[in-house]
């Protein structure tokens, strides 16, 4: 007896072929009118540069403007659309047609394929010219002199605390506090291969060999570890060297061409390093602000950081972090840098940093910027 071919009919009677082409073609359709409403977006983008004289009366990028714009959207989703997609395809839109109006340069802590590298494209998407230069300084020199519209900055991890030397850059230069990033900080093993029996020696900066120690000691307990000055370094050397694996991002993995050998092996979930962008221009009042200011005070004055913090108590005002930083020149004496919740130009936030200025020696506002969203927990690698 001859073999029938078996139907792939469905119920409806349409063949799984023609259901599928037909919701290709419906697909393609939708795409198209996607991009449509892109060039229509562009083309209003346009229409506000023209409004704002080529960028030259109102800034082209405002952090908290894009902030609450995917806010918004993320309230409006109703899905199935991913929630966790928004931001990032958002961000690039926003970054493309905002680059019609201008390109925005912005100085990162480089080479490419740092923390830094990866904190300054979630802030301002591919189509800003990112440009990496060799030293903290170097971020705040660029900007300052307008070779660069931003600089991006870190200053404070989860699990390092502090870093100081930001504090002492924001101390000595003119530009002001306009944004802040807060990235996860997940460590990856690459390499040539992706093969761990290939691994022989493993390179990257003393951090996060640090924050990976018991990994490496469970998994790799014979291999040589060398320093590097920045993961984006080891992950050069490991490009070079099929016998190098780097410590580093999964933006240091895309740079270099390299695979994973592992992914994730920090010991501890949750490290997140919070970013500064620094510029020249100070925010306006977004509604979700954060102020940062620098004070000092002799150190001969009984209970003088009592007495300073004592005005943002009395008005109510929300301190988010106080850090304390030698005066170079000045053994034993300090600066105290303060966060505040709220905008300098908000009434009980202006009365407050009025009087702790009136009782400091010196005080200076390093800027009043819209505050970033947190990780979320699948960001850090949490289990929900």
């Amino acid at each position: 007896m001859a073999k029938t071919k078996k139907s792939t009919a469905a119920p409806g009677g349409d063949g799984v072929e023609a259901q599928l082409a037909r919701l290709r073609s419906n697909i393609d359709l939708v795409d198209r009118e996607i991009l449509e409403r892109l060039n229509r977006r562009a083309e209003l983008v346009r229409e506000v540069g023209r409004v704002k004289d080529g960028g030259r009366s109102s800034p082209v990028y405002v952090a908290s403007r894009e902030r609450d714009l995917v806010d918004a959207l993320l309230k409006q989703n109703a899905g199935p659309f991913p929630d966790a997609a928004i931001p990032h395809v958002f961000r690039e839109i926003i970054s493309a047609t905002r680059s019609l109006e201008e390109r925005v340069r912005v100085a990162y802590l480089g080479p490419e394929g740092t923390f830094s590298h990866q904190a300054a494209v979630a802030q301002f998407g591919s189509q800003a010219d990112l440009v990496p230069v060799g030293h903290m300084g170097d971020v705040f020199t660029s900007t300052q002199r307008g070779e660069t519209h931003f600089g991006v900055i870190p200053v404070e991890n989860t699990i390092e605390g502090a870093i100081n030397l930001t504090y002492d850059s924001l101390m000595e230069s003119e530009v002001t506090i306009c944004g802040e990033v807060m990235v996860a900080v997940s460590h990856n093993l690459l390499s040539q291969s992706g093969a761990i029996e290939d691994v022989r020696v493993v390179v990257s900066i003393p951090q996060a060999v640090a924050q990976c120690r018991k990994w490496l000691q469970d998994r790799l307990p014979s291999v040589e570890i060398r320093d590097s000055s920045s993961t984006a370094a080891a992950a050069q050397l490991a490009r070079d060297d099929a016998a190098v694996a780097a410590i580093a991002s999964a933006v240091a993995a895309e740079a270099y061409g390299l695979r994973f050998v592992a992914e994730g092996i920090e010991d501890h979930r949750g490290n997140t390093t919070r970013f500064l962008v620094v510029g020249q221009e100070i925010p306006a009042a977004s509604g979700n602000d954060l102020t940062s200011a620098a004070f000092t005070v002799r150190r001969d004055q009984a209970g003088a950081l009592h007495r300073l913090l004592e005005p943002f108590a009395r008005h109510g005002v929300n301190l988010t972090a106080v850090q304390s930083r030698p005066m170079k020149g000045k053994p034993w004496e300090y600066i105290f840098f303060i966060d505040m919740e709220g905008h300098e130009s908000c009434d009980e936030v202006g009365k407050a940093l009025d009087e702790a200025a009136d009782y400091a020696h010196s005080y200076k506002v390093l800027g009043s910027f819209p505050r970033a969203a947190a990780p979320t927990a699948k960001q850090l690698g949490r289990r929900s």
